[in-house]
């Protein structure tokens, strides 16, 4: 099965003008199922929503809607791969991040980057570039790619592959080929590896290879887009952050061009025109740029996006990465922003311009949930709630577990400290969870404090599949866990070895705050 980031459908001619073909056209529309009736009933606007929707390691997102949630990825210059899920686009600018993958395997340990989720044959593919630990940037970057073990895209995952050959130009300390910004690409029922590499010393170039299944390369790299224009140059030449996207029949492919330390990387065009992808012949490139820098607005540098369609089918959007600031270059300061798109009368995709932050728009249409803003910590033994006692303010007061009762004191911001943790702030107290006395042994009991940015009030959520995670503390690397798996009211919260038992199992529950 291969999913699509953008529907496919067809718009009535206008060329029409009998009466009689007039009525044929009504009649026809009359018997096309009703998602085009449905498209002007449903297609209302979504739930509003503020760009950056990821303002803490917001570069390069890829960005899914399945089965009533966005899911969110991006780069995090770690080991690490955290997924935000909101039932809202603008939800997930206070989505938890969570961590779905970690690695401590030599040559693969460090700088992820470019992560993407792809639906494949009933399961969720994550690919995603990484580097040796402690190898200088970037020259040991290479493609990976993790299976999930269902239909969930949260995972869990297993890692199947390295994706790379040697038509690619090496790197300095393996055979295997320099590979960054990996996507897939399908035609007449194949798929395709495309991603940004550079072959026998060229410049970094959009690059494609066959596959035989969405983990395995069947043949190799064969360049389809150098920077040759002027404005891919700009900074140094790169091609690179391939995106595929379908409408009628057509096969478009964005990319981002330029170096991203300057203002001016931005998005070009490919289209398909020829019947192989393997050959460059086959691609069409647009001589100007697709999407770029709004200085007005005070957009910089747009680009490395990916496309997803609303929740009722009838629009398409862009996701992307851009600074605020022309200086911003490619680290952390780049955040997520996401608009909509719309069509050009020659079938072309129309990607506009790209809006400023702090701009209240509409979201995809056919969005129903409410956006949370918060969310109640349930255990998974007792089914009780992560509880300030009384909600009461004063610092050291304690954290246990009570029944579910919709109270502030039992509502929590799970905010991203940029660093792959958070941090649990309590909404009625404006106070965070805290290892009492940054105590590591096990026992130490968790309350609150005013906020000092230290590492015993930073935790990690770490996907455990079915919806569940581990709170995992970020100084001792202990977890969250009810004292003797008490299931009564005032069952002390405290921190504990990992036991792998229910008791240490927690669900993040989306509400308002």
């Amino acid at each position: 099965m291969f999913p699509t980031r953008a529907r496919r459908w067809s718009t009535p001619r206008r060329s029409l003008t009998s009466a009689a073909a007039l009525l044929a056209l009504f009649a026809s529309l009359l018997s096309v199922q009703t998602v085009h009736t449905a498209q002007s009933a449903v297609a209302a606007d979504g739930k509003p929503f503020t760009n950056p929707i990821k303002s803490q390691k917001g570069a390069d997102p890829w960005l899914e809607y399945y089965d009533g949630n966005y899911y969110l990825v991006t780069t995090t210059f770690t080991n690490k791969l955290l997924i935000r899920k909101s039932p809202t686009l603008g939800g997930l600018s206070t989505a938890p991040s969570v961590e779905v993958w970690s690695d401590t395997t030599a040559g693969r340990n460090a700088n992820i980057w470019a992560p993407e989720i792809h639906f494949l044959d009933g399961k969720w593919y994550l690919y995603y570039s990484a580097a040796q630990s402690g190898a200088a940037c970037c020259d040991t970057q290479r493609t990976h790619v993790l299976e999930s073990s269902g239909t969930d895209p949260m995972g869990t995952y297993t890692y199947k592959n390295i994706l790379t050959d040697a038509s690619l130009t090496p790197g300095p300390t393996a055979a295997q080929g320099w590979l960054i910004d990996a996507t897939v690409l399908k035609h007449d029922n194949k798929l395709y590896l495309v991603g940004s590499g550079k072959i026998n010393g060229s410049t970094q170039s959009l690059v494609i290879a066959p596959m035989s299944n969405p983990y395995t390369l069947s043949g190799p790299f064969t360049i389809i887009s150098s920077p040759t224009l002027s404005w891919e140059t700009q900074g140094s030449p790169v091609n690179e952050g391939p995106e595929p996207l379908y409408r009628n029949g057509r096969t478009f492919l964005s990319y981002s061009a330029s170096s991203c330390q300057t203002a001016d990387y931005k998005l070009g065009q490919l289209e398909l025109t020829g019947s192989d992808p393997l050959s460059p012949a086959s691609w069409t490139k647009k001589q100007t740029p697709v999407f770029q820098r709004n200085d007005a607005a005070s957009v910089y540098g747009p680009g490395h996006n990916g496309f997803f369609t609303s929740p009722d089918g009838t629009e398409n959007w862009i996701v992307y990465h851009a600074n605020s600031a022309a200086n911003g270059g490619c680290g952390n300061a780049r955040t997520t922003r996401a608009q909509k798109f719309t069509w050009n009368a020659d079938g072309t995709p129309n990607l506009g311009t790209p809006v400023a932050t702090g701009t209240t728009l509409a979201g995809p249409s056919g969005e129903t949930a409410t956006t949370p803003t918060a969310y109640t910590i349930v255990n998974r033994n007792s089914g009780k709630c992560l509880d300030v006692n009384g909600g009461n303010t004063a610092d050291g007061t304690n954290i246990f577990q009570w029944s579910c009762n919709g109270g502030a004191n039992q509502k929590w911001r799970i905010e991203d400290m940029a660093d792959d943790t958070s941090r649990l702030v309590n909404v009625a107290t404006g106070k965070v969870a805290d290892l009492a006395g940054c105590g590591s042994a096990d026992g130490t009991d968790i309350r609150q404090w005013s906020w000092l940015n230290n590492n015993c009030q930073k935790f990690r959520m770490v996907y455990l599949g079915g919806d569940y995670v581990r709170i995992v503390n970020a100084s001792t690397s202990k977890v969250m866990d009810v004292a003797d798996c008490g299931t009564a009211n005032g069952a002390d919260v405290r921190q504990w070895s990992w036991l792998n038992n229910n008791c240490q199992q927690w669900r993040l529950v989306p509400t308002t705050a």
